[in-house]
């Protein structure tokens, strides 16, 4: 039972719940984002077409629009969140793409600098405010902070997925495997370690996004490379459909701020 005075987050409690609907807005991401980029622009066959960079402006304007409507809502409202994130994800799957293929910086390269930016988010936001915990997500300052670093996450996970499953040879399920072990080792830490579990959240917040990556490739790329050449839009349509029935289905309730115990006992 909540307390009325408690500080609630704007973000949802992470639960199972929450790490099974992050997967498949994360895999609608890749197969949503190559829908328009690919099917619809075709910039996978003409890199210079200007495909990637015209996505990238479609899905910001779309994941701007989200986020100033997350930012001001005074509670929080799943579907505005997870909204959010899934525009997140495909305008981080286009803007990956250009980085990568239509600037000629490769998946390496890419996948370098965006670390780089992922880690500078959350340092600057750290010295900032004092903490990067999820669960302090609850002003205006604050969700700026998170969803620049969601973005730069999201857009890592591309390049990172695309780099593990093209350039290493192990296919989109080879590296779907890799992630799914990692996301296993994080788990073993969260429940057998005292490692911080902020830190335990932000790396599997991140390897969440090439998961999805992989997965939205198999589904979507030509059997050729090692896809199963689904209907990318129908691939999309399909997911959403699922997130949103898990969104009714699944309890959908904000975090507590950490700092609501300690100021409900002090009154």
């Amino acid at each position: 039972m909540r307390h009325e005075d408690e500080i609630l987050s704007k973000v949802p409690e992470v639960t199972f719940g929450f790490w099974l609907i992050k997967i498949l807005a994360t895999t609608l991401g890749e197969t949503g984002g190559d829908a328009v980029t690919m099917s619809w622009l075709h910039a996978d066959k003409y890199p210079g077409n200007g495909g990637y960079l015209i996505g990238t402006g479609i899905f910001l304007a779309v994941f701007v629009a989200a986020v100033i409507a997350q930012i001001s809502t005074k509670r929080f409202s799943a579907w505005i969140y997870w909204l959010a994130i899934i525009a997140s994800t495909t305008v981080g799957t286009a803007m990956a793409d250009f980085f990568d293929r239509s600037l000629g910086i490769g998946y390496i390269g890419g996948s370098s600098i965006l670390l780089a930016c992922v880690l500078g988010s959350l340092a600057i936001w750290y010295l900032t405010l004092g903490s990067v915990n999820v669960q302090t997500v609850a002003t205006p300052k604050v969700e700026i902070f998170y969803w620049i670093t969601i973005t730069f996450s999201q857009t890592l996970g591309t390049a990172l997925g695309d780099w593990i499953a093209d350039d290493t040879g192990l296919g989109y399920d080879g590296g779907a495997l890799v992630f799914c072990a990692g996301l296993v080792l994080l788990a073993v830490l969260y429940y057998w370690t005292a490692i911080s579990r902020v830190f335990l959240f932000w790396a599997a917040f991140i390897l969440t996004r090439p998961l999805g990556a992989t997965i939205g490739d198999f589904l979507d790329k030509p059997t050729s490379d090692g896809g199963l050449a689904l209907s990318r839009f129908l691939a999309t349509a399909v997911i959403f459909a699922a997130i949103v029935g898990l969104i009714l289905v699944l309890p959908q309730r904000p975090g507590r701020h950490p700092g609501s115990r300690m100021a409900t006992e002090m009154r």
